[in-house]
């Protein structure tokens, strides 16, 4: 008989293996139940923190996507400053005023101030010097008044400067005009300039469509 393919076991593979076998169905085991319990409690401390995030001020965290961990300053930093409405009014004024190359172009705000110090349409005294004197640039030397304000038989009213006539016109306007029950461009015409065949109160509402 030929024996020289027959390997003979060796006493110490077999206990080697026996030890590996062993060892294997010990071990897993205790890694399976250690591996389930992390989870367990990653999955419990995940809830845990999701709570915590959300009972606080949801603008410091993110809102989409992946939570995001940080270390946060003390105090963040943030854009300062209230959110205020612009009034468009005096530019709109100014620009009409500067498409004119009108003098009362520096005293857009103040004409919008004393409209509104006097209840009046804003664009209403500038249309008023538009019809009377072309934006202030024909008027009386050194009178200052673009509005034909106080004409009589002995001249024309005048005002120590722009500001004063705005002031004294949008002042009359509301005395002598609006209290007195003069509300349209038309009434306000008939005694501003009762001679008028109605081109006055045409130009002025004009005007005033200019400026919206």
């Amino acid at each position: 008989m030929d024996t020289s393919g027959i390997v003979k076991e060796d006493p110490f593979s077999f206990w080697k293996n026996l030890i590996l076998v062993t060892f294997f169905f010990t071990v897993t085991p205790i890694a399976l139940g250690t591996s389930l319990f992390s989870l367990i409690s990653l999955n419990n401390l995940s809830g845990k923190e999701v709570e915590s995030v959300t009972s606080r001020e949801v603008s410091l965290y993110p809102k989409s996507g992946a939570r995001v961990f940080a270390s946060l300053p003390t105090n963040l930093p943030s854009v300062g400053g209230e959110a205020t409405a612009t009034d468009a009014r005096p530019e709109l004024v100014r620009h009409y005023l500067v498409y004119w190359n009108s003098p009362l172009e520096p005293y857009s705000v103040f004409i919008v101030e004393a409209a509104d110090r006097y209840e009046l349409d804003y664009r209403l005294t500038t249309a008023i010097a538009q019809q009377e004197s072309n934006l202030c640039k024909i008027i009386p030397p050194g009178s200052n008044n673009c509005w034909g304000w106080g004409i009589h038989s002995a001249g024309t009213l005048g005002f120590d400067s722009f500001e004063e006539g705005i002031e004294t016109v949008s002042a009359g306007l509301r005395k002598e005009y609006l209290d007195k029950g003069f509300r349209t461009v038309e009434e306000i015409m008939s005694k501003y300039t009762p001679l008028s065949n109605g081109s006055w109160a045409t130009g002025v509402t004009k005007f005033m469509s200019e400026m919206e």
